[in-house]
């Protein structure tokens, strides 16, 4: 049974590191702004196994209009657990907490390989694809909630 659950930053690092960052130093996967108060981390579990993650930080793009803008960042799932509908539970739980905090827009620098699954969940691309070193192409996506 999978379950959803707030997590500290340092508890995403174990499904940031092999997922986003495969073979690079654990200090990779702190991310700028991970521990404000405004921040807002997400785990899934598998019984009490972490795996999958996302965070929500409060964060303005040039991009996207609205007045309140979270973004999300390092959303991840363990390969073995992908494909079960756990990303799509973290993004409702994104979603939810978002609107909690009366967010006008969600948005997020996506990969270019999760674009469709970002599109099925109602995400729009904004602008044009682009590269973030040693990471690869990604899309900067949003939605309206």
């Amino acid at each position: 049974m999978y379950s959803v659950k707030q997590i500290s930053s340092q508890e995403t690092y174990p499904v940031r590191q092999p997922v986003l960052r495969p073979g690079k130093p654990i200090e990779s996967c702190i991310f700028p702004g991970d521990d404000l108060p405004s921040t807002t981390h997400f785990g899934v579990f598998d019984n009490n196994n972490l795996v999958g993650i996302a965070s929500l930080f409060r964060s303005t793009s040039p991009d996207i209009k609205g007045s309140t803008q979270y973004q999300l960042r390092g959303m991840a799932v363990l390969a073995t657990y992908q494909k079960k509908g756990l990303g799509d539970m973290l993004l409702s739980a994104a979603e939810k907490h978002a609107a909690n905090l009366n967010a006008d827009v969600i948005w997020f620098n996506a990969r270019e390989v999760a674009v469709g699954f970002y599109k099925k969940a109602g995400y729009e691309i904004a602008g044009d694809i682009f590269t973030i070193p040693d990471v690869g192409p990604h899309y900067v996506m949003f939605k309206y909630i």
